[in-house]
């Protein structure tokens, strides 16, 4: 091995670092850098460390971590704040969006029925609110399963299948 000072690795511990002025500009860059990095590094695990004793499915789980049982408000349900309860948020607002649109598409394509004399509900038929709806979404069958589960719309059996089913009516409840 040569003696090239330019090729020689310095390995300096925090506490060890001579001053500066000591090498050329070139070398002091790469020790600033290191610490730099090594004092990112320290956080980081540090931040990890600290969140892997609240993680209930971590391997090095403490007596500490309190884990939500069944029955309690927060079981099943993520942290308050997080990410994954703001993407939840979301969705249910999407999905209710789009109930809320089937329950319009009902409304203006279906035909009012009288059920018990006085009151008159909207029907349609499965095959012409498929054909219909199918240019607003493709997912019409799931949204009316939820509009089902709901209580906003009602229909016989628990799945409806286009062409097998195009003749099943939808009663818009609500």
């Amino acid at each position: 091995m040569g003696t090239n000072s330019q090729s020689t690795t310095i390995m300096e511990t925090e506490d060890d670092v001579p001053d500066p002025a000591q090498f050329s500009e070139d070398t002091a860059a790469c020790i600033v850098s290191v610490k730099g990095l090594k004092e990112n590094w320290q956080k980081w695990s540090d931040e990890q460390r600290e969140y892997q004793k609240h993680n209930p499915f971590s391997h090095d789980t403490r007596p500490s971590v309190v884990v939500p049982q069944r029955g309690q408000d927060d079981y099943g349900r993520p942290l308050q704040g997080s990410m994954t309860e703001q993407r939840g948020k979301d969705a249910h607002t999407h999905i209710s969006r789009e109930v809320e649109e089937l329950c319009e598409v009902i409304r203006n394509i279906g035909k009012p029925v009288d059920e018990d004399g006085d009151r008159k509900v909207i029907t349609v038929e499965f095959g012409k609110l498929f054909e219909h709806y199918v240019t607003i979404s493709n997912k019409l069958v799931g949204i009316l399963l939820r509009a089902r589960k709901q209580r906003l719309v009602g229909f016989e059996g628990e799945m409806l299948w286009q062409g097998k089913d195009d003749h099943a009516v939808i009663t818009l409840l609500q």
